[in-house]
């Protein structure tokens, strides 16, 4: 199903891409919100819709709804026995690319899922980061009110002890290892329903990895080893469900459940101890620094000091990619191995790490005032009438 005939002949360079399945209670609220986008270039958006396997009257809404659209629609119907997340998310924003032009590199590809309700100013937003600089996207999900507030209070309360710890590692991990091109404020949330990239950086990486599970956090994580600047931007927000009982397996719904089911379950893995995570983001500054400088092949202090196998280490040495070498190191060090928190852990490790982050800005603050301070080098005589003299030829 194609609506673009309905519409100018130029064709649309920003392409939302939704994965869509079984989603006839909630997808009518979500093309509604995509259609309501403001701020963006006449003539610029375009949606592409790939359901999949849907049985529960989804086609025939989107149909409809489709028709009445005020942005050109492309809507792909299949039905295949080995659907999984990755694979559908990869052959929505495959199918964007192409639209945008198939040889061509210029254009943008936003992905949401079928169950959210993106704000007006998405589109917006997105792309006035990646004018900015940013070569992707990644924004951040809120659930739903009505549904958070019907969920048990033990997990609302779970949930917002884990943001506060996660906003303060967020922010130790930029004032360490900072990244020019992600400073704070900032976040580390990495989900499909609010993703956007260039299609020159889409292609880059070979695209959205194929997998069951966790394919967003393996873009972005891919995007990142490729040395591309992706800008965690607090302000995009999208409303997801709260449901208990998702679309794709490992998503929000079944870490919500899983979380009703066990209280105690794990933290997300980046969700550390204070210390272990500020060994991590001191080891990844260093290492950073090693690669600038050819250190990595140099020396071996690092890889005893990690407990890297020295094949290992003479292999990473050799990886001209900065983010490529970091996350390799992080994967075969034993001493790098994630080891998450528990949900009663969390409030003495924000205690903690209040106060590690109260340090790191006095010393921030500190430096500030004396970069300020230092005097101003002197103008030796002569060198000053030199200057305009030199700047009037």
């Amino acid at each position: 199903m194609d609506t673009s005939s309905r519409f100018p002949a130029s064709v649309p360079d920003t392409i939302i891409a939704l994965p869509v399945r079984n989603e006839a209670e909630r997808i009518e609220a979500c093309l509604r919100a995509i259609d309501a986008q403001e701020g963006v270039r006449p003539g610029s958006l375009g949606l592409y819709l790939f359901l999949n396997n849907c049985t529960d009257g989804t086609d025939r809404i989107v149909s409809e709804l489709a028709e009445t659209m005020s942005i050109p629609v492309r809507v792909r119907f299949v039905t295949f026995d080995g659907a999984h997340a990755g694979w559908a998310r990869r052959a929505a924003m495959d199918a964007a690319a192409e639209w945008i032009g198939p040889d061509g590199t210029a254009g943008t590809i936003l992905s949401s899922d079928a169950d959210s309700r993106v704000p007006s100013d998405w589109v917006a937003r997105n792309l006035a980061a990646l004018d900015a600089g940013a070569d992707a996207v990644a924004g951040r999900i809120q659930i739903d009110e009505d549904e958070w507030a019907a969920l048990p209070k033990s997990l609302r309360a779970r949930g917002k002890l884990e943001d506060a710890y996660s906003d303060l590692l967020t922010e130790a991990e930029a004032r360490i290892d900072p990244d020019p091109h992600d400073p704070w404020p900032c976040h580390r949330t990495t989900i499909g329903a609010t993703l956007s990239v260039r299609l020159s950086a889409y292609r880059l990486v070979g695209g959205m990895p194929m997998i069951a599970l966790g394919e967003d956090g393996a873009f972005v994580a891919a995007l990142l080893q490729h040395g591309l600047r992706v800008r965690h931007a607090k302000d995009v927000v999208v409303t997801v469900s709260g449901r208990l009982v998702g679309r794709a397996p490992g998503g929000v719904a079944d870490t919500i459940r899983a979380r009703c089911e066990v209280p105690d379950s794990l933290c997300d893995a980046r969700l550390e101890a204070v210390p272990r995570a500020l060994y991590r983001y001191l080891w990844r500054r260093r290492l950073r620094r090693l690669h600038a400088t050819g250190g990595l092949a140099t020396t071996r202090v690092w890889s005893r000091k990690l407990s890297v196998p020295a094949a290992d280490a003479e292999r990473i040495a050799k990886q001209p990619l900065v983010g490529l070498a970091v996350a390799e190191i992080e994967r075969v060090s034993p001493r790098l191995v994630y080891r998450p928190l528990g949900p009663r852990q969390l409030p003495r490790h924000i205690r903690i790490a209040t106060i590690v982050l109260f340090v790191l800005r006095s010393a921030s603050a500190l430096r500030s005032r004396l970069h300020s301070a230092a005097p101003a080098s002197p103008v030796l005589p002569g060198t000053k009438a030199m200057a305009v003299d030199s700047g009037s030829n």
